[in-house]
């Protein structure tokens, strides 16, 4: 059994940028001693430590430990982006380019022709403003950050808020808001990579995932959803039950090609006046531990880790191998912006745009 932490936030000096601000590591320990520390830069989770069904820790997020390694050249060009913060719009939009009341916008394409994660320049690399909060259900951050207008070419002056809360019935709540001087897609998300055996412990094809979904949206070659909502059924995409994620991913299917193995957005079932929902669960063999994913976005993107190649080392000292971890991201679809049918991520003055989503922790 590990030695428990005492409870609290408390925070450091992680290192500084190249123009010399600082960045800060805040380290979150509830009172089961579940441990979590997230940096300013990105707002991102660098290690999250729960127990295993013999009550010992492993870090189970992708990620490094010195600053360093995050800006490093290596990392920047492929990167991950591991744990990071995604904004303003998670995922890809075609072409970079989307219109507003017949105004059109470019926006960076940085995946081929296409905007990945909010352009070059996204909210994974900028530095947040970050407050500790300790609540009488656990203990958390607040993370803040005002984008202007225009930046990365998106209209209106964003105002974007992110809380995250380590729980202390073993959950990491994230609550987000936004709100904005002129109309905007908006479509945060959070980059975690997840290995339930512990980061740099193998890979995560024994892992058994579920996903609450009967239909998916699948792809063109640039990973461009093509409008369409399939149904799983009778596809390697079936994740309604337990299911080993490697059971069936090299399967010959155009849309596994396509993505290299899992990288697509799962269509969440949802009934109205349904908030939070379960969206996934994920068991692994070995270790014991369970995550489950509640949300209150209509989609989950699932992201196998297809493009690790081995060439970044962890915080374990192995290499990030081909699927050494696994996203699963919470948001509304791919190219929302330029597909009538899928559910608007326009955030209009005067409204406030809000999205919660939970990881659950616990062992079989």
């Amino acid at each position: 059994m590990s030695e428990v932490p005492a409870a609290g936030v408390t925070a450091q000096t992680f290192g500084q940028l190249p123009d010399g601000r600082e960045v800060e590591l805040y380290r979150l320990v509830n009172d089961n001693g579940m441990e979590m520390t997230v940096m300013s830069l990105g707002g991102t989770i660098v290690s999250l430590k729960t127990p295993d069904a013999e009550g010992n820790q492993a870090d189970i997020v992708l990620g490094f430990d010195s600053l360093e390694d995050y800006l490093a050249p290596e990392y920047r060009k492929a990167n991950p982006y591991f744990g990071a913060l995604i904004g303003r719009y998670g995922n890809r939009i075609a072409g970079g380019q989307f219109e507003i009341d017949g105004q059109t916008w470019q926006v960076p394409q940085n995946d081929g022709n296409n905007s990945l994660h909010g352009g070059s320049r996204g909210f994974d690399q900028r530095l947040w403003e970050v407050s500790p909060v300790e609540e009488g259900s656990g203990v958390g951050v607040v993370l803040t950050l005002t984008s202007e207008d225009g930046d990365q070419g998106y209209p209106g002056q964003l105002e974007a808020e992110v809380r995250y809360t380590l729980t202390d019935d073993n959950a990491l709540d994230i609550h987000y808001q936004a709100t904005t001087t002129a109309t905007t897609p908006v479509n945060l998300t959070q980059h975690s990579y997840f290995n339930l055996e512990g980061e740099g412990n193998g890979d995560i094809l024994d892992h058994q995932l579920t996903l609450n979904a009967d239909a998916f949206t699948p792809v063109d070659d640039s990973l461009i959803p093509t409008g369409e909502i399939r149904s799983v059924a009778d596809t390697p995409f079936d994740f309604r039950q337990p299911t080993a994620i490697g059971a069936r991913i090299d399967e010959d299917n155009q849309q596994l090609q396509r993505g290299q193995g899992y990288d697509h957005n799962f269509v969440l079932k949802r009934e109205a006046g349904d908030d939070l929902v379960l969206a996934a669960r994920v068991e692994a063999p070995d270790s014991g531990r369970v995550m489950e994913v509640y949300t209150t976005e209509p989609g989950i993107q699932f992201y196998s880790g297809n493009f690790l190649d081995g060439s970044l080392e962890g915080k374990a000292g192995q290499p990030y191998g081909h699927r050494s971890g696994l996203a699963l991201e919470t948001q509304h679809y791919p190219d929302s912006p330029n597909q009538a049918d899928f559910p608007s991520t326009l955030l209009s003055p005067g409204e406030t745009w809000l999205s919660h989503t939970r990881y659950r922790f616990s062992t079989r």
